[in-house]
């Protein structure tokens, strides 16, 4: 018979941030067709996986938001310092879903 306990340590949640980010329309419109799942960004928020990211369209010539959103998660966060990305900027992999809690492997309902 197999004896199974819980971990001494059961794993907690992050708290999950939100970070509302400006992004110009060609980009927005990429980011959104799912042709570009990435942003190169500097890190000045200290980005981590499963942060969401609201990202606003904002018209580079007039500084104003066109009020066009979209919610992206960070699934990757790729620092600075490494192949060639300046040390403060960081690549930032996006999902267009919430990263699963963990111990989750599927979200299947049987």
């Amino acid at each position: 018979m197999n004896l199974y306990s819980a971990a001494s340590n059961p794993t907690t949640l992050a708290p999950r941030r939100t970070h509302e980010l400006a992004i110009w329309p060609a980009c927005f419109a990429a980011v959104s067709a799912g042709t570009k799942p990435f942003d190169v960004r500097k890190n000045d928020y200290d980005f981590q996986v499963g942060d969401a990211l609201l990202l606003c369209e904002l018209n580079p010539e007039t500084h104003e938001y066109t009020g066009q959103t979209i919610l992206r998660w960070v699934s990757h966060v790729l620092p600075g310092g490494t192949f060639g990305i300046e040390p403060d900027w960081c690549v930032l992999g996006l999902s267009t879903s919430a990263p699963l809690p963990p111990g989750i492997m599927d979200t299947k309902l049987w």
